[in-house]
């Protein structure tokens, strides 16, 4: 059986749609699947529209978080709630084609574990399209794994992987496809076109983009710490080359000849602000790391998922 996670905010003008157009991939492919609606804190009635898809479907189950987390919580606790044999995630706005799902599904009755269905081409304004490239260039050269070059929405994992995910890994300022990929398992990478729908508006906003941003980069990456340890070790070494030279000039050189002759204030405040400058960025570096290793060892959960209204827990 496939475990369909469906990620529902704001979604109740295309949760029944969403919910019909999979099942009549699915069913017609004759794949036994459970649908795992997660409403990510909406306000909206998403989640009454997702209950009554519940009721009236006996493959079909409706959670809803507290508050809005953001996807890649709302996908860990659609995990935690799975019973299948493996998993998938969609969104509800049809941007990655449901026939996907029956492609990724026959490779993983081939055996595979992991697959990633990855963009071919995007369709989104140029200027987002740059900004993404520019972004998963930048996490490939700095992380311990490369990124497709257009980026990845989603995937295809195995119930091994599951229970990994589910018993291993803390959903704390991290990512599935960050974890999925740090595991390894040899992922299989499928190619789909995305359509963007013109009709749909974007539910990420600029500060939920920074924060996965963030996140993406400092969850995969140990390199901007590696960068301080680089920096400061070049700082010094050509610090004190400096101070051996003047200290040469000082005592034992002709200061006609090596016509050193720095006087006045500028650059005293060049200097003092270039290294204040460094201290600072440095400082900030590591700051994001200590609140990260504080985030975790509060040990408080990634997601809430609410009771129901009638308070039977699954």
């Amino acid at each position: 059986m496939l475990s369909v996670i469906l990620l529902s905010y704001k979604s109740k003008e295309r949760l029944i749609v969403a919910r019909d157009k999979l099942d009549q991939v699915l069913v017609a492919s004759s794949i036994p699947y459970e649908l795992i609606i997660v409403d990510d804190g909406s306000l909206d009635g998403s989640y009454e529209i997702a209950l009554t898809l519940e009721k009236k479907y006996s493959n079909v189950r409706a959670y809803e978080l507290s508050r809005n987390y953001t996807s890649h919580y709302s996908i860990m606790a659609g995990l935690k709630m799975s019973k299948g044999d493996c998993a998938t995630m969609i969104m509800d706005d049809e941007q990655t084609p449901y026939e996907s799902v029956t492609d990724m599904y026959r490779e993983w009755q081939k055996g595979h574990k992991i697959i990633f269905p990855y963009r071919t081409q995007r369709t989104d304004p140029w200027l987002t399209k740059q900004f993404a490239q520019l972004f998963y260039k930048i996490i490939s050269a700095v992380s311990d794994f490369s990124f497709p070059a257009q980026g990845l929405d989603s995937f295809f994992i195995d119930r091994e992987i599951i229970d990994i995910i589910n018993e291993r890994i803390h959903p704390i300022n991290t990512t599935t496809f960050t974890e999925l990929l740090r595991l390894g398992y040899n992922p299989l990478y499928v190619p789909y076109v995305r359509f963007i729908s013109k009709a749909a508006k974007s539910r990420w906003t600029f500060k939920k983009k920074v924060k996965l941003a963030k996140d993406w980069f400092f969850s995969t990456s140990t390199f901007p710490i590696k960068l301080i340890t680089y920096v400061g070790l070049t700082v010094s070494l050509l610090a004190f080359l400096i101070i051996i030279f003047y200290l040469y000039i000082k005592l034992f050189g002709n200061n006609n000849y090596w016509k050193v002759d720095v006087k006045g204030w500028t650059s005293i405040i060049l200097a003092i602000s270039f290294f204040s400058g460094l201290i600072m960025l440095s400082l900030g570096i590591i700051s994001e790391y200590i609140y990260r290793i504080y985030e975790e060892v509060k040990n408080r959960p990634g997601y809430i998922i609410k009771k129901k209204p009638n308070d039977i827990v699954d």
